[in-house]
């Protein structure tokens, strides 16, 4: 006979996006096969954009625009071949582009109390669900804000506008076909808030008050142009404008004030939308006149047999106005009349005197002057005698290099010896070069501590340096040391050392430590600058850079640390090097909602479920769904990287119960599973049947037990589950018993024993030590007995 015809390629499932051209293709094997196209069980003609193409061996089925209305299950048949496959139509949610455009890049901007509405139109597969989100939080309707949605569009609406209303808000269209996220920023713009208080009071005199207050902490959204002062006398009900400072300026002083009356003083801030509420002060007085306090006893600067001079500090309290100068008076110690140095006060706070007899002790004191007056006077200070000093200082000790560098050298010495340093008064240290022979002083002034970094050094160089103590005499004896100045390090420009264990993406479950090491290299070291998404980092994260690397430290991450971080390096040799990496602050998913079961095409069950809580801040959240087929069977994966709420399990075989899991998962790993409570089942048809009478042939069929395949010794780990398999014929179908160590397990629930048509399986779902012997299964009819034996051994966890 002719051979018959075959299928070379089947129909596969094809899902195509609403609107684009779809097509079904098979390949026979001959070329006289003419088929006919079916769509759900009807048979389809050629009509308007669905036609059939045959060219040679291969049929096709084409679509020049999917709609709604070609979604369902197609299939060929030509003579006794027969192929099948679904088109799918996806129609994830759409919004217009232009005003997408509009939406995601201009913000939109409303005045303080205006109502706000924001309508987003949109198309696609019914239903489309639609959430707002503000700052990754879902938005819930209240007295001001609501959100409403149609098929056709969804609407946000803000009644009365407030400031705290700004932000970034988020619209998320989903449907089961997919996402689509727009973001829009919205400002509201207010007057501003008042300035930040407390008002403090700077200067407050019998002339005039000074005030000062802190910017406002909102300022409206608009920048604040000035601020308006006012004051009221204590007992009156008016107030009275003093005047107005620019925004840059945060203090005001004013000479309208009477000496001993009590004011308040307010201050408002301004900006384009109007003026804030008012910042008070608590009462302040105007003070009457007060001369200045003593000063502390004057210090001695220096004393010879010709000159003292002396030196003194400003006064603790300087009155009621600013200090004009100083009285200075002195008088022989052992005695108690005090002789003006000078008459007319002197600005500074030292003084040098010359009318003075040698070798007298002298005591000196000091009073401040303001408008008031002359204030109180000082405490005597140590008395001193008028003059020369007995001896030049000592030699200073252990003078030697403590830090070099190729442009300068460090120098660190002791004080002289305690006989020779006793009236130190600093130190100077000089330099001169190998081929010069002339030193040259690096301070101009006494040095008072014992190390000084002479700088400005040339590299490769070697130089002589000393160091003198000074006292009233002059300068002492020097110490003198040589110092060669190293060769200047190569300008190295900056580069990272970017290797393996630098990640450019890291996810951190929230709450643990981001910790990020940046190694480079530089030469001179560079300035070291860290941006999130090209702004400052908050001021949760630190920055530690030292030896060549750079430190990033968040000590409980949070999902608002999600960004992109950038490290840039300069150094002045003209190029700037940057370097970015991604983190993802993430948990594991919380569960999803619960789960119905439907049956939307015969012989399936499509699974839904509420979503996981935690898709609100996951973008990369999937799900995974599972079945088994009895209430203790073992789970199996039917579906994984479902991006919606929804999946359709087609492989149901009636009679049997089934039981559906669902979990969400991200990249930490899985959520708790939502679980059905009830089985499902598809009814299983009854089914005529016709027995057809044997033809009595007069022979014995009965055959005694006998085990076709015998039971094979098994080696498991403990925990897992373990199947026992054997195969035994026999005529009547012989009654089977397993035993373990020679104990009947018909009655054992811990075991699940099974007989398919001869096959017989004996189950264990989590093996323990104990479940460890000798098994065997009998075999017995009314012609005979058979059984076979073996051993399960059991293994502990490595």
């Amino acid at each position: 006979s002719a051979p018959r015809c075959r299928l070379d390629k089947h129909l596969f499932d094809v899902r195509v996006l609403k609107g684009e051209p779809a097509e079904l293709s098979c390949t026979v094997s001959k070329h006289d096969v003419t088929g006919t196209w079916f769509k759900d069980g009807l048979k389809l003609t050629s009509m308007d954009g669905v036609y059939f193409e045959k060219e040679g061996l291969v049929h096709k089925l084409i679509i020049n625009k999917v709609e709604d209305i070609h979604a369902g299950k197609y299939r060929f048949e030509g003579g006794d071949i027969k192929t099948e496959a679904s088109i799918f139509v996806e129609d994830p949610p759409q919004v217009d582009k232009v005003l997408l455009k509009n939406l995601t890049s201009v913000p939109t901007v409303a005045k303080a109390g205006e109502k706000v509405t924001i309508k987003i139109p949109f198309e696609g597969r019914l239903p489309v669900r639609a959430t707002w989100l503000k700052d990754k939080m879902e938005l819930i309707d209240d007295t001001r804000i609501r959100v409403d949605k149609t098929e056709t569009f969804t609407m946000l609406s803000i009644s009365s506008s407030e400031r705290k209303d700004c932000g970034d808000y988020k619209v998320r269209l989903k449907n089961d076909s997919g996402v689509l996220e727009i973001s829009l920023k919205l400002v509201v713009i207010d007057k501003p808030q008042p300035p930040a208080g407390p008002i403090k009071i700077v200067e407050s005199s019998a002339n005039d008050i000074t005030i000062q207050w802190n910017p406002p902490k909102d300022d409206g959204g608009k920048p604040v142009q000035s601020y308006i002062i006012e004051r009221q006398q204590v007992g009156k009900s008016d107030w009275v404008t003093l005047g107005e400072t620019p925004k840059s300026c945060a203090t005001f002083t004013t000479n309208k004030v009477e000496q001993d009356v009590s004011y308040y003083f307010r201050v408002r801030a301004v900006n384009a939308e109007g003026t804030s509420d008012a910042l008070e002060s608590d009462e302040v007085k105007a003070v009457s006149k007060a001369s200045p306090g003593a000063p502390d006893p004057p210090e001695i600067v220096s004393a010879s047999r010709d000159t003292i001079t002396i030196s003194w500090k400003t006064p603790r309290k300087t009155g009621s106005s600013r200090i004009v100068g100083y009285i200075v008076q002195k008088r022989k110690k052992g005695t108690t009349t005090w002789l003006p140095v000078n008459n007319v006060p002197i600005a500074d706070r030292k003084l040098k005197m010359t009318n003075l007899k040698k070798g007298l002790q002298y005591e000196f004191r000091v009073a401040a002057v303001n408008a008031a007056g002359i204030g109180d006077a000082s405490e005597p200070s140590q008395p001193v005698f008028a003059r020369d000093s007995t001896k030049s200082p000592g030699q200073v000790q252990d003078l030697k290099v403590s830090n070099s560098d190729s442009t300068s050298v460090t120098l660190t010495w002791k004080r002289p010896e305690a006989k020779d340093g006793s009236d130190v008064k600093g130190y100077e240290v000089e330099m001169r070069s190998s081929n010069n022979l002339n030193w040259t002083k690096c301070n101009a002034l006494p040095i008072e501590v014992t190390t000084y970094t002479v700088k400005g050094l040339l590299a490769k160089e070697r130089y002589f340096l000393r160091v003198r103590a000074l006292n009233d005499s002059g300068p002492g004896e020097a110490a003198e040391l040589e110092a060669f100045i190293k060769a200047a390090a190569p300008a190295v420009p900056p580069r990272f050392l970017i290797d393996d264990t630098v990640k450019s993406f890291l996810v951190i479950k929230a709450g643990n430590t981001i910790r990020v090491n940046i190694p480079f290299e530089a030469s001179p070291d560079p300035v070291v600058t860290w941006l999130k998404d090209g702004l400052p980092l908050p001021d949760q994260a630190t920055v530690h850079t030292k030896d060549g690397t750079t430190q990033l430290l968040i000590g409980a991450a949070e999902f608002t640390d999600t960004g992109t971080y950038t490290i840039e390096l300069q150094n002045g040799l003209g190029k700037r090097e940057t370097f970015s990496f991604q983190v993802q602050v993430t948990d594991i998913p919380q569960p999803p909602g619960p789960i119905q079961l439907q049956e939307n095409v015969p012989n399936t069950v499509t699974v839904t479920w509420m979503p996981s809580a935690s898709e609100k801040w996951e973008s990369n959240l999937y799900y995974t769904v599972l079945k088994r087929e009895s209430q203790k069977g073992l789970w199996h994966v039917v579906g994984d990287l479902i991006y919606t709420n929804k999946f359709t399990f087609t492989k149901l075989i009636p009679g049997r119960d089934y039981y559906f899991r669902v979990v969400a998962k991200n990249s930490l790993g899985a959520s708790g599973p939502s679980e059905t409570v009830q089985p499902w089942r598809i009814r299983k048809p009854k089914v005529e049947c016709q027995v057809k009478p044997q033809i009595y042939k007069g022979v014995n069929q009965n055959q005694p037990p006998r085990f076709l395949v015998p039971l094979k010794p098994h080696v498991v780990t403990t925990g897992i589950e373990c199947r026992m398999s054997c195969a035994v014929g026999g005529h009547p179908s012989p009654k089977v018993t397993w035993y373990k160590d020679n104990r009947d397990l018909s009655s054992d629930p811990s075991y699940f024993c099974t007989n398919d048509f001869g096959v017989c399986s004996l189950v264990v779902l989590g093996v323990t030590k104990h479940d460890e012997g000798e098994y065997m299964v009998e075999a017995t009819n009314e012609v005979g007995r058979a059984f076979t034996k073996a051993f399960l051994t059991i293994k502990g966890n490595s």
